[in-house]
């Protein structure tokens, strides 16, 4: 059995023959939908992230130095959490099409591509009302934009364990001349970053044509910069375009087996 919990913002816990594998590992900011603690990341020997931004690696240092991890990151994420451990033996610099194996599992990685904000999301954040009822939560958002950046390298994990392939995104967007696996037994989805983030998905699903879908991403993690993205639209989506494939809406911290 493969169990799956969505822990939050971007965090997956995939658990299968023994093996548990954490993926962008967040705390959620004062006010954010699904509070959560370090606590819920303990007990992992691998950690993968996807890219270097602020909700995908802040906590790391906390966690590496709390528990003996492993993490697996692109070369620039890697630089950056070296600026924050004073011992970097437990990092592990990861390339799109290396492979290797965690017990049973067997995971690559191949390069992703980060989702391009839609300036007029971007505005529409800006000058919410809502931009002045979280002041500190702007203030450490100002000061860790600039320390945790992408640069260009994201990172898409597939991880194959009794006999099925997930697909895993850090975010809503895929490299254009990539070759991906096609027709994955499921797919975890980020949905945020698209004023009308049901098409962008939609292309996503298109050219991936996975038999099932797990989304994440969705919550208001880091307000007032964030927000709950309504998901009825891609579900209405998907259900005209691509009836045959079921998409899940996970709970945080409850765990979905497939």
């Amino acid at each position: 059995m493969i169990t799956i919990t969505w822990l939050g913002t971007a965090s997956i816990l995939i658990e299968a023959c023994g093996q548990k594998v954490l993926f962008d590992p967040f705390v959620e900011l004062a006010g954010g939908r699904n509070p959560n603690t370090l606590e819920d990341f303990e007990g992992v020997s691998d950690i993968c992230v996807t890219h270097g931004h602020v909700d995908h690696l802040f906590f790391i240092p906390e966690l590496v130095e709390g528990q003996d991890a492993t993490v697996h990151c692109p070369a620039s994420a890697a630089r950056t959490l070296e600026g924050f451990l004073e011992d970097n033996g437990n990092i592990v610099r990861t390339r799109p099409g290396e492979s290797w194996r965690l017990g049973e599992m067997k995971l690559t990685a191949y390069r992703g591509k980060h989702v391009t904000f839609s300036p007029a999301l971007i505005a529409k954040r800006l000058f919410s009302p809502q931009m002045l009822r979280r002041p500190k939560n702007l203030l450490f958002l100002a000061w860790a934009h600039p320390r945790f950046r992408e640069r260009g390298e994201t990172l898409v994990y597939e991880i194959e364990v009794q006999g099925r392939k997930i697909l895993l995104l850090g975010s809503m967007a895929l490299d254009e001349e990539t070759e991906y696996p096609e027709g994955a037994d499921l797919l975890i989805l980020p949905y945020q970053g698209k004023s009308r983030p049901e098409e962008a998905a939609c292309r996503i699903v298109e050219r991936l044509m996975p038999k099932r879908i797990l989304l994440d991403h969705f919550d208001d993690a880091f307000p007032p910069v964030s927000r709950q993205e309504d998901t009825r639209p891609l579900y209405r989506l998907l259900s005209g375009r691509f009836p045959q494939i079921r998409v899940v809406k996970p709970k945080a911290g409850r765990p979905v087996c497939f």
